[in-house]
């Protein structure tokens, strides 16, 4: 039951994932891209991985969609507004397409086909664990990253502040 659920939805994700690409109305491909979201977040929670699934969920689907979709109506494009392709662009694009399905098939080459052990810890990605990871062992990396933010907050007040 668990393998129908998964390849449900790794087939949801990746038919939203097509039509984002491939969409011609851009509000309709910024929704299939939240759909391919929830569905890889949905992925996260099969794989007992359940932070990650929450935290897709919040800053994928939440905040960042809702940017794009802001944009995307403060931009008000108009098909009269788009200008056409050239083709060293369209040739840049198959180009980087190709090297990225090398890369693929590099990395399937050397994956290794065996099989996963019978003694699986399943607590491995539960918030708890993770955590009381955080908390004991990376605590001085923490704590540097929110001073590194902190920083990163007060230099934008400073350079958006007007001078008086």
């Amino acid at each position: 039951m668990e393998q129908i659920i998964f390849f449900f939805i790794a087939f949801l994700a990746v038919a939203s994932a097509f039509f984002f690409v491939f969409g011609k109305n851009p509000i309709y491909s910024i929704l299939s891209l939240i759909v391919t979201f929830f569905s890889i977040a949905a992925l996260y929670i099969l794989l007992n991985a359940q932070f990650l699934g929450i935290v897709q969920i919040i800053v994928y689907a939440g905040a960042i969609m809702v940017l794009f979709l802001y944009i995307l109506m403060m931009l008000n494009l108009n098909k009269a507004d788009e200008s056409r392709k050239q083709n060293i662009m369209k040739f840049i694009g198959v180009f980087t397409a190709g090297l990225l399905l090398i890369g693929i098939l590099g990395a399937f080459r050397g994956m290794q086909t065996g099989t996963i052990a019978g003694n699986v810890d399943s607590s491995v990605g539960l918030t708890k664990n993770l955590g009381r990871l955080l908390f004991n062992e990376y605590v001085l990396p923490f704590e540097l990253a929110s001073i590194l933010i902190l920083a990163g907050i007060v230099g934008a007040v400073l350079i958006g502040k007007k001078d008086l």
